[in-house]
């Protein structure tokens, strides 16, 4: 079993950055994902990483790269999203997932969200 605890959401302002966390306890996680949604919308990729060839492999949506960066701590237990030069646009629920494959299609382990307001 998995548990994934998400933090470091809360107001920011355009322009701003935040570092969002994600805790993970339990079994050892092959890939994992940061994802949002907001209100109304569809829940949409916003990075994913995973181990490869020795080193973590990233991935980015289309709308958060060169701003956004993902990254975890060595033993793996902790994800970071630093998030950079904030839109409004970027206002949503965030949420870790884990599992395994491609990272866009994370549907086992998910965390209970944090919320970044950019505002």
């Amino acid at each position: 079993h998995v548990q994934l605890v998400e933090s470091g959401g809360g107001l920011v302002q355009p322009g701003g950055s935040r570092r969002l966390s994600c805790e993970v306890s339990g079994n050892s996680i092959v890939t994992m994902g940061w994802f949002r949604q907001a209100p109304g919308e569809e829940r949409e990729g916003v990075a994913g990483i995973w181990a490869a060839r020795g080193r973590n492999q990233t991935n980015y949506g289309d709308s958060v790269k060169s701003r956004f960066i993902v990254s975890q701590d060595n033993d793996k237990r902790t994800m970071y999203l630093q998030m950079d030069s904030l839109k409004p646009e970027n206002t949503a629920m965030y949420y870790c997932a884990a599992g395994s494959g491609w990272w866009l299609l994370l549907d086992k382990y998910w965390g209970q969200g944090t919320q970044v307001t950019v505002s």
